[in-house]
């Protein structure tokens, strides 16, 4: 009985729990292209892109992933460029304040051509 209500309060505690959010890049030493992103998740998704890319099935951006497969996992950086605090205003939805903070990060950095792997 004890460890279902353990297991209950720790789900619960899980669910309500403050994942990082905000915008990150993926760098590749070798040529120094980036690819610039956000996510209301960082840890979730950088593990869904590295696993992706370890698989070959990052489709998203094509370059991306042939400059993996050709340098290899240890040519490539994931970093947290910056992180969204929540709000506690009343209905605060993340995804405009991320969309306006890649938007931003995106404008000063141009990750974009031969400087990344951005459209």
């Amino acid at each position: 009985m004890n460890e279902s209500v353990d297991r209950r309060s720790a789900k619960r505690h899980y669910k309500e729990s403050h994942r990082p959010m905000g915008v990150f890049q993926v760098r590749n030493t070798v040529n120094g292209k980036v690819f610039i992103d956000s996510s209301p998740n960082l840890p979730a998704i950088f593990n869904r892109i590295r696993m992706q890319l370890k698989t070959g099935s990052y489709l998203k951006h094509p370059e991306l992933q042939k400059d993996w497969n050709e340098h290899g996992s240890d040519a490539f950086e994931f970093e947290v460029l910056e992180e969204l605090e929540p709000s506690d205003a009343p209905g605060w939805d993340s995804a405009d304040d991320l969309a306006a903070l890649l938007e931003i990060i995106c404008e000063q950095r141009q990750p974009y051509g031969d400087a990344g792997y951005n459209r």
